[in-house]
């Protein structure tokens, strides 16, 4: 064996032995320090924590309502956020199976035929006619080739593996979008509820107002009343009117809101239910914080994004090393027509190997290389950054419910006694005890009261929603 073999024989088996090294892997990722409970939460001693979490229930079972059941399901079916995700899933599922073929060989197939006539000086003419007695050179190919690069260092690997991990990262996003979709479908429900809760009370108050007004001016007539006071009680009725055409304005832009969310054109939306209708769930089970790890669809998506970015590292690193490739050639190959597909005469194979190692572009390589590390580090910064930000939703999330919950029993209670305080008014303006100051007061105070405490049963059904959706729950 020459010196020239047996140095390409050692070259090979050098880096065959490299490739079967494993090339140095970045630090493990490191869990995020995630609290053992949430702020708020009833288990204040890690060991009490339940691992159950209302984020378990399928969205029809959490929500019973069957006007809102019914708009998220047609939403999910028609929204065109989520069917963008899908059409996303499905494009980068293509491009996994892109970077799956990688470990194939390159396979073509040429058929090809050729002549030439030479000039009759030229040595090749000249040799055509002492040797062929013609003047035209034929050649006729049929050949199979094949390319195939060998994956010495992990590169096709680990372009499979960063496929693989953005298409697993499209899945969390259709989660993420059918997760915040289904929050939006019920709060926007819960909203309609209270807008149209907030008319029927504004109408009443209406009601209220104008029997008043008409009290008021038969006083008038007979003159125990002012003009002043019949002024004051006009103006009030006004007051109160006026607030009707703004809650019909707010409950068809949201109607609208609801039908384009559900990829429907506007229109109005009938309800079964009145928002006095809807209880407000107690004992919520939050389950303990680590287990957002595995429920929340945006946390999930951040931790993908680092097994894309290593898999994205480690291929900026392989580009730096030598590639084998290797290509081999086989067909039947004749001059003559006749001759094309005598076998096995007119056989031919060739294979070759490739060993290619950068030079000139090592420094671009090594630049690649040194962002794709940095784009590694950003992605566990991020990662870090959404653990961080889901714990705190849910604890906002369970500050909200606690703080409404007794901001509901004030202002309930409030309500009551403006309401027994608005009879009284009424009956003591009749008898000469009370003037209608009092009484226009008593009715402006109650209606205040009213609207306030249907705004506070509709935000306390939104942190109820909020809180299912911080903890994952929707994308079922």
């Amino acid at each position: 064996m020459n010196d020239i073999s047996k140095s390409i024989i050692g070259l090979l088996a050098s880096i065959l032995f490299l490739g079967a090294c494993s090339v140095s892997r970045p630090p493990v990722l490191s869990d995020a320090s995630i609290p053992s409970t949430y702020r708020g939460s009833t288990a204040s001693d890690p060991s009490t924590a339940d691992s159950s979490s209302i984020a378990q229930l399928h969205w029809n079972e959490f929500f019973t309502d069957r006007t809102l059941l019914a708009l998220i399901d047609t939403a999910i079916a028609n929204n065109y956020d989520i069917r963008l995700a899908v059409k996303n899933i499905e494009s980068a599922r293509l491009l996994l199976t892109l970077a799956k073929a990688g470990y194939l060989p390159d396979v073509s197939l040429q058929v090809g035929a050729n002549t030439s006539r030479p000039s009759d000086n030229s040595l090749n003419g000249l040799s055509l006619s002492q040797f062929l007695g013609s003047k035209h050179i034929e050649d006729y190919t049929a050949a199979v080739s094949i390319s195939w690069e060998a994956d010495i260092w992990g590169k096709i690997k680990n372009q499979k593996a960063a496929a693989l991990a953005g298409y697993l990262q499209t899945e969390e996003v259709r989660k993420a979008v059918q997760t915040q979709l289904v929050a939006q479908i019920a709060q926007g429900y819960f909203n309609l509820l209270m807008l149209r809760e907030q008319l029927a009370i504004a109408r009443q108050n209406l009601l209220l107002n104008d029997s008043t007004l008409q009290v008021i001016n038969q006083q008038y007539k007979v003159g125990d009343v002012t003009s002043l006071g019949l002024e004051q009680a006009q103006a009030q009725k006004l007051a109160a009117a006026s607030l009707i055409p703004g809650f019909e304005q707010d409950i068809s832009i949201q109607e609208n809101a609801l039908r384009i969310l559900s990829g429907e054109f506007p229109d109005s939306l009938p309800t079964e239910k009145r928002l006095a209708d809807i209880a407000v769930p107690q004992q919520l089970a939050s389950g303990y914080p680590a287990m957002l790890l595995g429920r929340r669809p945006d946390v999930r998506q951040a931790e993908l994004a680092i097994n894309q970015a290593q898999a994205n590292s480690k291929v900026a690193r392989a580009n730096l090393y030598p590639s084998l490739a290797i290509t081999a050639q086989g067909g039947v190959n004749a001059f003559e027509a006749s001759n094309w597909f005598n076998i096995p005469a007119s056989l031919f194979g060739t294979v070759a190997g490739n060993l290619t190692q950068p030079i000139l572009q090592r420094k671009r390589l090594t630049t690649n290389y040194k962002l794709a590390l940095v784009e590694q580090e950003k992605s566990v910064l991020q990662f870090r950054q959404s653990v961080l930000k889901a714990v705190g939703e849910v604890s906002d999330a369970l500050a909200k419910l606690d703080k409404l919950n007794q901001r509901q029993k004030i202002v309930l209670e409030r309500t009551q006694r403006l309401q027994s305080a608005i009879h009284q008014a009424d009956l003591l303006y009749k008898t000469g005890m009370a003037n209608y100051l009092e009484v226009i007061t008593s009715q402006s105070n109650v209606l205040q009261s009213e609207l306030e405490l249907a705004d506070v049963k509709r935000l306390q059904l939104f942190a109820v929603v909020d809180l299912y959706r911080s903890l994952g729950g929707g994308w079922e």
